[in-house]
């Protein structure tokens, strides 16, 4: 056997008896050649022989061939060693469980400090928001200091000022309403014609609405 072919055989018999399980040459192939480079033709010949030499054991199963690890090299395993691989893998597998949660959790707080701030940029913010109060106090003094202040008694004035106003365009509104409604009475178009005959706009042409009061 060269060396190579040696080599592949080599991988194969300890990946066999790693896994002590049975696999088909397809699933050897599939599983060792990304991390070893063989070639599908190489492994069929390469477990065909370790089969032939006694190494694994070969078993056909209608037209495909399973091969496993020989058993008789493996010590013999009573109900007490039983028990006690069960007893590892479950405390195994809960560590593992505890593990992956922790992962997980490391895994969520390390996006948050990715989120968050550096120290630096932190300082940054902190001068920006200082500079921004520092201009709201400054308009805040420029306010106070104002000599034109409107008084409660004028604030009082102008909105009694614009209820007034406010009555009195409803009103018109109302009577020009009135007035259009009692010609298309007797006008042979719409209401819609009639307005732009006469060229009038409406507050709703002018998007214009009434205050609230």
């Amino acid at each position: 056997m060269s060396k190579s072919k040696s080599v592949r055989a080599s991988v194969i018999l300890a990946y066999l008896n790693e896994k002590n399980r049975p696999y088909s040459a397809q699933d050897v192939f599939c599983n060792l050649q990304k991390q070893h480079g063989l070639g599908k033709t190489a492994v069929v010949k390469a477990m065909e022989l370790l089969a032939q030499e006694g190494k694994i054991k070969e078993k056909i199963y209608g037209k495909q061939k399973i091969y496993f690890a020989d058993q008789s090299q493996f010590r013999d395993v009573n109900d007490a060693d039983l028990k006690a691989m069960d007893k590892q893998i479950s405390e195994l597998s809960a560590e593992v469980q505890t593990l992956t949660q922790s992962c997980k959790q490391l895994d969520t707080e390390l996006k948050e400090l990715n989120c968050s701030l550096t120290t630096e940029e932190m300082r940054a913010e902190i001068q920006e928001l200082k500079a921004e109060c520092s201009g709201y106090r400054a308009r805040l003094e420029k306010i106070k200091s104002a000599t034109n202040h409107v008084t409660p008694e004028e604030k009082e004035k102008v909105y009694k000022e614009r209820d007034v106003y406010v009555k009195e365009w409803k009103k018109r509104k109302r009577l020009a309403s009135d007035m259009m409604n009692a010609i298309l009475e007797g006008y042979p178009k719409s209401k819609k014609e009639f307005l732009e005959e006469v060229g009038v706009e409406t507050d709703e042409d002018c998007k214009v609405v009434f205050p609230n009061t």
